[in-house]
């Protein structure tokens, strides 16, 4: 009974409940939404975010909803503003940490992604949106409920330019480690250099390699307990001193610095870069829209126990306030937002993946679009090798003495055990 209740009430016209006759019963007053938000004003998603809003309060005028532009220092800030009890009914993160760090003070949303609403086509809002990651939205609590609710979709995927694989006469996108490599030796023989990195994203690509042998957990096991003398190491990190003996990494990766690999990319001087999709929007106003954007998932390894779709996946967040007393409105907002006319606008201006199934999806992420439905264990950022926060700076100035012809595999180790 109280899931058709609930049901009711959001079915409405406008979202929300008329029996107080548009008006908090309290106060006279509009009912007041505090929204503090991971974006700035004058961000894509921002300024996408501002104009659904507008159109959600015009739509239902006995609503009126505050934001906060905290950008990403909510991260800082939000947390002391909930423990002093300031008046916040929604907030957004990152999917995993408004869970993982936020889960107390948030509502569980089991009932409302259960129901369905005008905008989802008869169907539960949790099977109208991406299904994945609701599960992974669940796996993140201690209760297997959903505390957060995602939007703004990415994964980890190799970003590759189309043209350059086009001219180098590769027809399919590789899926093994030895295919990997042919397409490297086709791009470099048409002239291209294959892959790039730079100081930020360094520690990912042995992160993949590891992981693609023997699973996330291990990577976190290994930094944490020091494992480097497992033959694994050494065999994930010769994969990628192959990569530099046969010429298939940019020359510049010694010096690059965040964000110098991704330019590289921009210009056109470097096919491949592992990255987020976000690096869509990240880099347009060096690419411009026109780019030739393509992605594929790292590949597998021989004798390794992930699959290609074992990857970093996830998205942003919205998690409600448990205290709120307007729960009904809020999650009106919050559809509002993910489904129909402002999700489709969201992705198109931000250049992302939009989190509702029948989206339109920007042309940049096409191959994107295709692979989300597939995808299997969700990796942690750099697939576990970040879990020892102390080793992270000399993980990445060995490896990227390792793959820039400075530093044997067999030195690499040697410098790990220190």
């Amino acid at each position: 009974m109280k899931k058709v209740i609930l049901l009711l009430i959001l079915l409405l016209p406008i979202f929300v409940a008329v029996s107080c006759g548009g008006k908090d019963a309290n106060s006279g007053d509009k009912k007041k939404i505090v929204y503090w938000s991971m974006w700035n004003e004058v961000e894509p998603q921002g300024q996408v975010i501002k104009q659904a809003i507008a159109d959600f309060m015009e739509k239902n005028p006995d609503v009126k909803v505050e934001i906060n532009w905290n950008g990403r220092d909510i991260r800082k800030t939000l947390q002391p503003a909930l423990d002093n009890k300031q008046k916040i009914d929604l907030w957004d993160e990152d999917l995993e940490r408004t869970t993982v760090s936020w889960g107390k003070y948030g509502l569980n949303l089991d009932e409302y992604v259960e129901a369905s609403y005008d905008t989802t086509e008869g169907k539960p809002y949790q099977d109208f949106v991406m299904r994945s990651l609701i599960e992974v939205s669940k796996s993140y609590s201690k209760d297997g409920s959903i505390y957060s609710i995602p939007y703004q979709p990415f994964m980890f995927t190799v970003m590759y330019n189309k043209d350059h694989f086009a001219k180098a006469g590769i027809t399919k996108n590789p899926e093994t480690w030895a295919e990997f490599l042919d397409a490297c030796a086709k791009l470099k023989n048409a002239g291209y250099i294959p892959m790039t990195v730079d100081d930020a994203y360094v520690q990912v690509l042995l992160g993949y390699q590891l992981a693609k042998y023997k699973g996330s957990d291990w990577v976190k096991k290994l930094v944490l307990e020091g494992l480097w003398d497992d033959p694994v190491v050494l065999k994930a990190v010769q994969d990628w001193q192959k990569m530099y003996e046969l010429g298939y990494i940019s020359p510049n990766v010694a010096g690059n610095k965040f964000p110098q690999g991704q330019q590289e990319i921009a210009n056109g001087e470097v096919s491949m870069y592992l990255n987020g999709t976000w690096l869509v929007n990240e880099i347009m106003p060096s690419t411009g829209p026109d780019f030739p954007w393509g992605q594929f998932l790292y590949p597998t390894v021989e004798g390794g126990t992930d699959t290609i779709y074992d990857t970093s996946y996830g998205s942003q967040g919205f998690q409600v306030n448990k205290n709120t007393k307007y729960p009904n409105e809020v999650f009106a907002l919050i559809i509002h937002l993910t489904t129909g006319e402002w999700d489709k606008k969201l992705a198109q201006n931000t250049f992302g993946a939009p989190v509702a199934s029948t989206t339109d999806w920007p042309v940049q992420l096409s191959d994107a679009k295709d692979l989300f439905p597939k995808l299997e264990k969700v990796y942690p950022f750099a697939a576990g090798i970040e879990y020892n926060k102390d080793k992270i700076p000399t993980i990445v100035a060995n490896f990227i003495r390792v793959i820039s012809g400075q530093l044997t595999s067999e030195d690499f180790i040697v410098e790990m055990k220190k």
